[in-house]
């Protein structure tokens, strides 16, 4: 039979009316005194544990949009680390809306042992875990803060575990844990919930993994990125060819390092010299030219009775400049000094004066080799001053076979600095 106009018209308002959803309000929804009991035998103890004493209050839930509903939730964690949810949800709505902070005080860590022992390697002697979270989605984003706080985190003994990882573990807890025995981690996290390979805790399994891979491979940048600003490279420290000075740079670099090895007293640093087999060798043949220049100075201010502790503390002034170089180009006993028919030293340009004194000098691998020596004990020493640290903590290393090291993949281009190794 045909279906008449109207006939179809009412079916179709029949079909939107069952397929429209109906409102739904509830002024508020209870719970207390519950109790949830978990069991992980996939593991090996298994691990157990209870959320207990749940006093739970979800009032004004709608499916309306733009009213969400509060939340208030407080619990424990086997009787004793206390769990707190508060905020805004909005489940029964069209677009999910969801703005809740989460605290987590001091949960034990010990009991966690099946999972470390499996997936890191070792037992969990001690630690308590506290989380301070923040999570909005709103129009299908997430954006969400994850403050972790560590307080004593200990491994106990290693467990041999086909699972376990690689990585260092105990040398990334060394390298976050703080003088008082405490790590600090700050994860945030954003994204869209309408990607399918979004995953939370997928974006901070990696970023622990990072942690982990950048404590074997790139241990200072590691360090770098707890600093203020974050991100700032601590494995060398750059020198000017031919010194072995430290200049405003290096001892600001060095600073920064001193302040976060003094907070971390399980690490030890070594510290390797090296040079640039041309470039530092030019630089010491100007190195030396500069201190013959002060030693002639020297000379007169000693004849003058005045003081002058070593040629490293001589100013030269530019006027004084010319002066000394004859001095130094008449004194000294070179090959190719011209002189007259009577054999006394002609004088000579500036210019030439200087190159042949330059000519004159040839820098050995052995001084070289004390110069990328003289670079390592000029870091050394200003940690033990700027950090303060235990000089056990610091050790040198044959500078010679340093000049092969690579260090990490941030370290500078040059070749004339020291390198350093965090153990």
């Amino acid at each position: 039979a045909a279906v008449t106009p109207a006939e179809k018209k009412s079916a179709e308002t029949s079909t939107e009316a069952a397929t429209e959803p109906k409102a739904v309000r509830v002024n508020a929804v209870t719970l207390q005194n519950g109790a949830v009991h978990f069991i992980d035998r996939s593991v090996k103890p298994s691990y157990s544990a209870k959320l207990g004493d749940i006093q739970a209050t979800i009032t004004n839930l709608s499916s309306d949009e733009g009213k969400p509903a509060d939340v208030d939730i407080n619990a424990k964690l086997d009787d004793a680390a206390p769990l707190f949810v508060t905020g805004k949800l909005n489940p029964l709505s069209k677009d999910l809306f969801v703005d809740v902070k989460v605290d987590f005080r001091e949960m034990e860590l010990n009991p966690l042992t099946p999972y470390s022992g499996k997936y890191a390697g070792y037992t969990i002697q001690k630690g308590k875990l506290s989380l301070a979270l923040g999570y909005l989605i709103n129009q299908r984003k997430l954006d969400s803060t994850n403050k972790v706080f560590i307080d004593q985190f200990t491994f106990g003994d290693k467990v041999d575990s086909p699972d376990a990882t690689n990585l260092p573990v105990r040398l990334a807890v060394s390298l976050l844990q703080d003088r008082k025995g405490q790590i600090k981690l700050d994860l945030p996290v954003a994204g869209s919930l309408d990607d399918p390979k979004f995953s939370v805790w997928g974006v901070v399994l990696d970023i622990v993994v990072n942690l982990l891979t950048k404590a074997a491979t790139a241990p200072f940048a590691l360090l770098g990125s707890l600093l203020p600003g974050g991100g700032e490279e601590l494995s060398a420290v750059e020198f000017a060819m031919g010194a072995a000075g430290l200049d405003a740079a290096g001892e600001k670099r060095l600073a920064s390092l001193g302040s976060l090895l003094a907070d971390r007293p399980a690490l030890k640093v070594e510290i390797a010299g090296r040079v640039d087999p041309e470039k530092d060798r030019e630089g010491l043949r100007k190195t030396l030219f500069d201190r013959k220049l002060k030693a002639q100075k020297l000379k007169e201010l000693v004849k003058r009775g005045e003081s002058a502790a070593s040629v490293d503390e001589v100013k030269l002034d530019p006027e004084e400049y010319v002066t000394y170089l004859t001095k130094l180009y008449k004194e000294e006993d070179l090959p190719n000094k011209p002189t007259n028919f009577l054999g006394i030293t002609k004088s000579l340009p500036q210019n030439e004066m200087e190159q042949l004194l330059l000519d004159s000098l040839a820098p050995t691998d052995d001084d070289l080799r004390r110069l990328a020596t003289q670079r390592a004990q000029a870091v050394r020493d200003y940690l033990l001053k700027a950090g303060q640290l235990d000089p056990q903590r610091i050790f040198l290393l044959e500078s010679a076979a340093a000049q092969d090291k690579t260090g990490e993949k941030k370290a500078p281009a040059t070749l004339s600095r020291v390198d350093l190794a965090i153990k």
